[in-house]
């Protein structure tokens, strides 16, 4: 068996969670898909500021309004993927996927820029709608790369969708087969003027969820990692978008190759989280905390518990003085485990426990 059919079946054979593992996981997923999805787009938001405004609904600190109202739509959109896979049990249609870009861009929006010549133009990008004008992307080595034209773009998706909803039937492909056949080829149409990459990951865990296995997060900082997979699988494509959007798995073996190890990095960090049960291991963005003095873990479990707890009571709760305490708060800090609000001076934690 391949490695990650082995990893499937070992998170299989820790089915059904502890209620308290699987809310600590779903409240980690929550954040970390929405922080790496949008953050790949360009989104400002700290992984703090995401933490505390999807859990807590707490805007803390600076940022782009736009930003914010977008990592909201995000998290709707999520919930409206989810709502999908586990109460509608009919096969995917394109107006599924029109409302879920919809709902992530919210409304029509228009995007002004200048010409070389100096003068203003402006395009309209339309929510819920496939695009009305071509779009391209100019790839990290320069050159330009051109997605499916405007007119292509129906009867595309109509292949794509009528593929998916065959191929899902036929158990032709396995999941994560059909997960990143289905990415690869949606992204080489584009059909939005915005919002693709987003709509592609929430696709991915679509398939993925719909098929029992756990959902994915494409983190932002292995974009680069993300990219070239899809732009060696490009490359032995070649240009043509027609053919992009009927691509088949062998195909695209650059992509999968890499696709595979994502799910199987994700179900091993799912797993190590399902099973760890010390209480100084700790969790952050796809990454396992393990803190050298255990009055950190103390101190972080003080604080989770009374988020106004004072700097001088957590001295006595951990038995260590003010001196060393003040030190691991501020390295804590700085590595974004946790945030104080400036004007209650609460304390927010956002690494996540292992139990």
């Amino acid at each position: 068996m391949e490695k990650i059919d082995l990893l499937y079946k070992e998170w299989q054979e820790l089915q059904p969670l502890p209620e308290r593992k699987r809310y600590l996981l779903n409240q980690r997923f929550t954040v970390e898909y929405n922080f790496n999805s949008n953050h790949i787009e360009g989104n400002t938001l700290t992984y703090g500021q995401t933490e505390l405004l999807l859990l807590f609904d707490k805007v803390s600190g600076e940022g782009n309004l736009k930003d914010f109202v977008e990592m909201k739509a995000s998290q709707v959109g999520l919930l409206m993927m989810l709502d999908e896979v586990y109460e509608n049990k009919h096969v995917l249609t394109q107006s599924f996927i029109r409302q879920l870009h919809k709902t992530l861009l919210r409304e029509d929006y228009t995007v002004y820029y200048q010409l070389p010549n100096g003068e203003q133009s402006s395009y309209t990008i339309h929510a819920g709608r496939y695009k009305t004008r071509s779009n391209s992307v100019i790839t990290r080595y320069g050159d330009r790369f051109e997605y499916a034209s405007p007119e292509e773009t129906p009867a595309l998706m109509t292949d794509l969708v009528d593929w998916y909803n065959e191929a899902e039937q036929s158990g032709a492909y396995s999941p994560v087969e059909l997960a990143a056949l289905f990415h690869y080829r949606y992204i080489r149409i584009h059909p939005f003027e915005d919002g693709n990459g987003r709509i592609a990951r929430l696709m991915v865990n679509y398939i993925l969820a719909r098929h029992g296995w756990p959902m994915i997060v494409v983190r932002s900082r292995m974009k680069n990692e993300y990219l070239e997979a899809l732009h060696q699988s490009d490359l032995e494509i070649g240009p043509d978008a027609s053919v992009g959007a009927h691509a088949s798995i062998l195909q695209i073996r650059h992509f999968l190759r890499y696709f595979k190890s994502l799910v199987a990095m994700e179900l091993k960090y799912n797993i190590d989280f399902a099973k760890e049960k010390s209480p100084n291991v700790w969790w952050y963005d796809g990454q396992r905390i393990v803190f050298r003095s255990p009055s950190t873990s103390k101190m972080l479990n003080a604080m989770r518990l009374n988020p106004d707890i004072t700097i001088e009571a957590l001295s006595k709760e951990v038995g260590i003085v003010t001196a060393a305490v003040k030190k691991q708060l501020h390295n804590m800090q700085n590595k974004g485990y946790i945030q104080r609000q400036n004007k209650d001076r609460s304390w927010y934690i956002l690494a996540t426990p292992s139990i």
